[in-house]
């Protein structure tokens, strides 16, 4: 197994595409804005073309232009994770010949969503890909997105056997499954949060991280959080993760990203809060709520 992965310690930001309201375009410069403010606020690396970053609606063009436009502003300040994600596997192989990867550190890459594959079929699927990827991979198991859970069995099967997978975002929301993870897997497979909420939990039973939604927002709170969990500093890192429990709930009220990009608009580290369809922003009351939020907590950044 591949040991270049240090990097993977600490806050990864699953960041958001900004779109442009009425030309239905990537937002430039808000994607400047948002990338300065995270790289500020001290997360140890960027994520991006994930789920958060509505990346099912961004056609081929689009990624190219994103990947290299992230890329040049970036400049090697932070090691960057690509998210390559589909359901078939000889896709997801097709997308890392075409791909501009040769700046990334990492391919995040999800179980395959809407055709439910047995754990065989994830299995056979995570080790295809394994051996066709340019960067290590970084498997993601999120089940309520994808239909399907990633056993912890297969987790562990891939961990030994594919020496290019190197880590997994575990977002099943199981502690359970989470605590089998951190016993079956060997010690250098990373395992990393995919859920802020739990993310201090997991971190107590030998997560090594997370990669985070609410780091759009609050990078610098939410990292200190994580270190200092990370450093086994619980006292400090609760009193933090207390102030971001309502800030947790409300980002995921409707939809990711909708709840992340209301929160980036009411802070104008975005200029509009807009998705592309099928997602919609926030409805009023919730943004409503978000903007009593920040104003009780004016201090987190």
């Amino acid at each position: 197994m591949s040991s270049n992965h240090s990097f993977l310690k600490g806050v990864g930001v699953a960041l958001v595409t900004p779109f442009n309201k009425s030309t239905n375009q990537i937002d430039w410069v808000s994607l400047s804005l948002l990338l300065e403010h995270v790289i500020a606020g001290g997360v140890d690396y960027l994520v991006i073309m994930g789920t958060t970053g509505e990346t099912p609606t961004i056609n081929s063009k689009e990624k190219h232009e994103l990947l290299h436009f992230v890329y040049e502003k970036v400049n090697n300040r932070k090691p960057i994770v690509v998210g390559v994600t589909g359901y078939a596997t000889s896709s997801v192989i097709d997308e890392f010949k075409v791909l501009p990867l040769h700046d990334a550190q990492a391919i995040l890459t999800a179980t395959p969503y809407y055709n439910k594959p047995s754990q065989e079929g994830l299995l056979q699927h995570f080790t295809k890909l394994s051996e066709h990827a340019p960067k290590p991979l970084i498997l993601y198991n999120v089940p309520g997105r994808t239909g399907r859970n990633l056993n912890v069995a297969t987790i562990a099967q891939l961990a030994n056997d594919c020496k290019n997978i190197i880590a997994i975002k575990e977002a099943s929301g199981d502690m359970h499954q989470s605590m089998f993870l951190v016993k079956e897997c060997p010690s250098n497979f990373r395992i990393l949060s995919g859920d802020d909420n739990l993310a201090i939990a997991q971190i107590a039973i030998g997560f090594q991280g997370v990669i985070s939604v609410v780091a759009n927002v609050f990078p610098q709170v939410f990292g200190t959080l994580i270190h200092h969990a990370l450093h086994n500093r619980f006292d400090e890192a609760r009193k933090l993760h207390i102030d971001l429990l309502a800030c947790y709930d409300l980002l995921f009220v409707e939809n990711n990203p909708a709840g992340i990009k209301a929160f980036l608009h009411e802070q104008k580290i975005i200029k509009d809060n807009y998705l592309r369809l099928p997602l919609t922003c926030l409805q009023e009351k919730y943004i409503d709520n978000i903007r009593t939020y920040l104003e009780k907590y004016k201090h987190l950044k």
